[in-house]
């Protein structure tokens, strides 16, 4: 899609790899509608290009999605790429995770999700074109500890979205649902200030979290080739070793728990 005078709304986009795809999509000559969460980092966002606006949003909040897609149409026009980053990701083992907090990654993880594609991809569907990236994990199926809950939230989105861009292949919109392995963004900074696993400590500290700006790259370039479900980084060699091999896939993971 070439983004001069296009319109893209970004969820999570003042931080991580939203930003990134916000910032690029700005650059290309897009107007860019950012929701999100932090009002410091959207009012650092809003300086940092002309062509972003910005608005507070809580995706796990429907009338409030409602709302501000509204105004970003009345106010920039029909949105032609809808980029759904925003998430969350806190870590506990699964018999440490409250009900309010499993909740709580289902409303904002998987309705979040739901929510915009309720209220963007109709329009899209009007007029037949639009492309759709909503980012689920790889956590949804290579699974490790302490991510128990946060993987069976994003879970939900890998089969949702992977669903919807199939029930919606006849048409001419892009819809694509991306599985990203372990990204250094702020996103990380959740697990490990709760209760993260040994080995996405270790990563971190080591340097072998994906770099966000590649892993976006990958996803264009994913999108382009008309791929439903994109596995950039690392993330299909993680798929197929958690499905080819899991006993010897969870004897890894573990091990990093004895350390």
């Amino acid at each position: 899609m070439a983004f001069t005078g296009k319109v893209a709304l970004v969820t999570g986009g003042a931080s991580g790899m939203g930003k990134v795809a916000a910032l690029r999509l700005a650059a290309s000559g897009a107007r860019v509608a950012i929701f999100d969460m932090n009002e410091q980092a959207l009012a650092e966002m809003a300086a940092a290009d002309p062509n972003i606006r910005t608005w507070r949003c809580n995706v796990a909040d429907w009338e409030d999605v409602q709302a501000r897609v509204a105004e970003v149409e009345e106010e920039l026009g029909p949105i032609d790429r809808l980029t759904h980053a925003a998430g969350i990701m806190p870590s506990y083992a699964v018999m440490d995770t409250t009900i309010e907090q499993a909740r709580r990654l289902i409303d904002v993880n998987y309705f979040g999700t739901l929510h915009m594609i309720r209220a963007v991809v109709p329009g899209m569907l009007d007029r037949n074109r639009g492309d759709v990236i909503l980012f689920g994990s790889i956590s949804g199926m290579a699974l490790t500890p302490k991510l128990g809950a946060y993987a069976a939230s994003k879970a939900a989105v890998n089969v949702l979205g992977e669903t919807l861009a199939n029930e919606l292949a006849h048409t001419a919109l892009r819809i694509a649902v991306v599985l990203p392995p372990a990204v250094n963004t702020p996103l990380i900074e959740q697990s490990l200030n709760t209760d993260a696993a040994q080995a996405l400590r270790e990563a971190r500290k080591s340097g072998r979290l994906s770099d966000p700006g590649k892993i976006v790259t990958q996803i264009e370039e994913g999108l382009e080739k008309g791929k439903k479900a994109i596995y950039p980084g690392e993330a299909k060699f993680l798929e197929l070793w958690h499905t080819l091999a899991p006993r010897l896939w969870w004897k890894t993971v573990l091990q990093f728990e004895k350390r």
